[in-house]
């Protein structure tokens, strides 16, 4: 492995461990085993890095929900994302922090953007991708009462019977 794969593994472990706002050049530096000065020179700044290494997770992320949901009923697609807030906890909450920082960074809103985009593409239309914002906070901050696949899909059912 090169110094930049290690940077960006080193990156994506610290998004995971530290979260975005917290993850400093020397965190990375440390994690990956390159010297600190290699990030400039493969990416250019501490953001361009992070906006790469959670292309990829989230790239990955997509990719582990997608062989979960292939054939599944609508309950069962639902929950197989749903799953994902608890075993990949740690991305999740670093999307969110990185959309807060988009609000610094035009690189990553301008990444973001297109995520969103492909996201309404992939789950065909602006509401199912609102839902799974909404869903998503919910498991993070309550995953007690938060709803189950079954539960989501149950209440798009009523919702549409009252259309």
């Amino acid at each position: 492995m090169g110094n930049r794969e290690a940077l960006l593994a080193g990156a994506k472990r610290c998004l995971t461990e530290r979260g975005w706002a917290r993850t400093t050049v020397r965190d990375i530096a440390f994690a990956s085993g390159v010297n600190h000065a290699a990030i400039g020179y493969h990416f250019g700044s501490r953001e361009s890095l992070l906006v790469q290494a959670l292309i990829e997770a989230v790239e990955e992320l997509s990719a582990t929900v997608a062989e979960r949901a292939v054939e599944g009923s609508v309950e069962e697609r639902w929950q197989a994302l749903i799953d994902t807030f608890g075993t990949h906890r740690p991305l999740w909450i670093a999307q969110l922090e990185a959309a807060v920082q988009a609000e610094h960074s035009p690189e990553l809103r301008e990444h973001l953007a297109r995520a969103q985009q492909q996201g309404r593409e992939g789950m065909g239309g602006s509401v199912p991708l609102a839902m799974l914002t909404g869903l998503m906070l919910q498991w993070l901050v309550d995953p007690e009462r938060a709803p189950t696949g079954a539960q989501v899909a149950d209440e798009l059912r009523r919702q549409a019977a009252e259309a």
